[in-house]
């Protein structure tokens, strides 16, 4: 099959999943708070169920449920430990996708405390490493920077993912005032382009 960049590059749409956390919430098996992806090891065919519904309503691209399962976010919360999750996220989505013929991508999110108590840019980026090694051994489809509020946050992940040579995306949590920092949502725009990401949300 083409690769993700030569169908955006033929000018075709492509359709993402998303809201995994809250739709497993609403069907009992994410804890709300923590909103951690242990059912990715204790409920997994709620999960793989989960992916196929997003499959067969047009999703040509599903994410390994890994959101928050990093060491400064939800690992402390959750039962199994990051690493366990993680690799049953990205067997579950990778699976799923295989079967129903789209994309399988991973998904690196914020830093929590460390970017916004003032961690340095080699301390970030080294923690967006760790949290893409899982996606590199799983050989995903794409990488997503999900959820940034930040675009400076945002930008150094990207310039981790452009490293590994996969496709890359970038969602924002912003609203119409900009990022965290008011940087005007035109402005993030620009800069996560030219920090080299192929797609924006």
């Amino acid at each position: 099959k083409f690769g993700i960049l030569e169908k955006l590059n033929a000018g075709e749409v492509l359709v993402g999943d998303g809201g995994m956390t809250h739709a497993l919430e609403k069907r009992g098996y994410v804890k709300a708070g923590p909103y951690t992806p242990e059912c990715t090891v204790e409920y997994p065919e709620a999960v793989r169920q989960l992916h196929r519904e997003f499959v067969r309503a047009g999703a040509d691209v599903i994410q390994a449920f890994t959101f928050s399962m990093d060491d400064d976010m939800g690992s402390s919360e959750a039962k199994h430990g990051a690493i366990k999750i993680n690799q049953a996220a990205c067997d579950l989505a990778k699976s799923v996708a295989q079967e129903g013929g789209v994309f399988f991508a991973g998904s690196v999110c914020q830093t929590a405390s460390l970017y916004s108590q003032g961690a340095g840019k080699e301390i970030v980026t080294k923690k967006f490493r760790e949290q893409i090694q899982i996606f590199i051994q799983n050989d995903v489809d794409l990488i997503i920077a999900e959820f940034f509020a930040n675009v400076e946050e945002a930008e150094w992940a990207v310039e981790v993912m452009k490293s590994t040579g996969k496709p890359t995306a970038v969602t924002l949590c912003i609203g119409p005032d900009g990022d965290s920092c008011d940087v005007p949502p035109g402005e993030c725009a620009v800069r996560l382009a030219r920090a080299g990401t192929e797609s924006q949300l």
